[in-house]
């Protein structure tokens, strides 16, 4: 299937789920974020994964940066990662993934029954793995999903995320051999500088 390119070289697609996230993703004021860090403007990405318009498009774009490289399973951690995992799933059936395995890391494990970290199908050793979230600031998230993953043998190979806010969490997961591929980086919608200044 061709993508249809705009002039600028991006997919339709991509400048769709751009227009979307700049609409609905971002606030601005004064804000203490997960990491402890503060910051002028607020980016909340499940504006956009919890919207129709935005799980299609963002998932459409998840499959397409999977496709032909062998990972064989895709998740995070729950909850940034939770609706998103569950739209990925019906852009990999479309896309002819339909053994890709779809799971959800748990912030703490599960109280009875198997006290699992991970929900979904079983991860093994030969797993070639995707994390994917909806922001990346400084990976400390992201890098919990991680662990539980390789702690059962599974292999981390490519994180994606909705955005990049580029306030260190890329260089931290590529130290660790990580390729990441966000859709999006903050200076795709903000100005440096110039927090106030959304494209």
């Amino acid at each position: 299937m061709t993508t249809k390119q705009t002039q600028d070289g991006q997919s339709a697609d991509w400048q769709n789920l751009r227009q979307l996230v700049h609409e609905r993703a971002f606030e601005f004021g004064h804000f203490i974020l997960t990491s402890g860090k503060e910051s002028a403007y607020y980016f909340d990405g499940k504006q956009v994964t919890l919207s129709p318009a935005g799980a299609y498009l963002f998932s459409k774009l998840i499959v397409e940066k999977i496709k032909g490289t062998g990972i064989t399973a895709i998740g995070g951690l729950t909850i940034g990662a939770d609706p998103i995992v569950g739209s990925v799933g019906n852009a990999a059936y479309e896309a002819g993934l339909a053994d890709l395995k779809l799971f959800i890391v748990r912030k703490e494990p599960k109280k009875h029954g198997k006290c699992k970290f991970i929900e979904g199908p079983e991860l093994v050793g030969t797993d070639r793995v995707a994390i994917i979230d909806d922001v990346i600031t400084t990976g400390g998230s992201i890098m919990k999903a991680v662990e539980q993953v390789e702690a059962l043998g599974g292999k981390v190979v490519k994180v994606i995320a909705l955005v990049d806010r580029q306030e260190g969490g890329t260089e931290m997961l590529q130290a660790k051999g990580i390729d990441v591929d966000p859709v999006f980086v903050i200076g795709d919608f903000i100005q440096a500088n110039e927090t106030a200044h959304v494209y």
